[in-house]
């Protein structure tokens, strides 16, 4: 005698593999997030070559400070 935990309908059941046979054909939005991905990095290098020498100055003048 197998004992089963639950019980589900017909209904529930087609749902199931209704669901499960999507799931192959759902491929996602990749290359969207791949542009903004890339556009993120590409800002991101962009405001660093700009700010880099700000911000080695900064820096300095900050250890100078600290030193003495």
């Amino acid at each position: 005698m197998t004992t089963t935990l639950f019980k589900v309908s017909r209904r529930g059941r087609q749902a199931v593999v209704v669901r499960l046979r999507s799931l192959g054909r759902e491929r996602g939005d990749v290359p969207g997030w791949v542009m903004i991905t890339l556009m993120t990095a590409g800002l991101v290098a962009i405001l660093m070559g700009l700010a880099k020498p700000q911000l080695a100055a900064m820096f300095q003048r900050a250890m100078d400070m600290v030193n003495g």
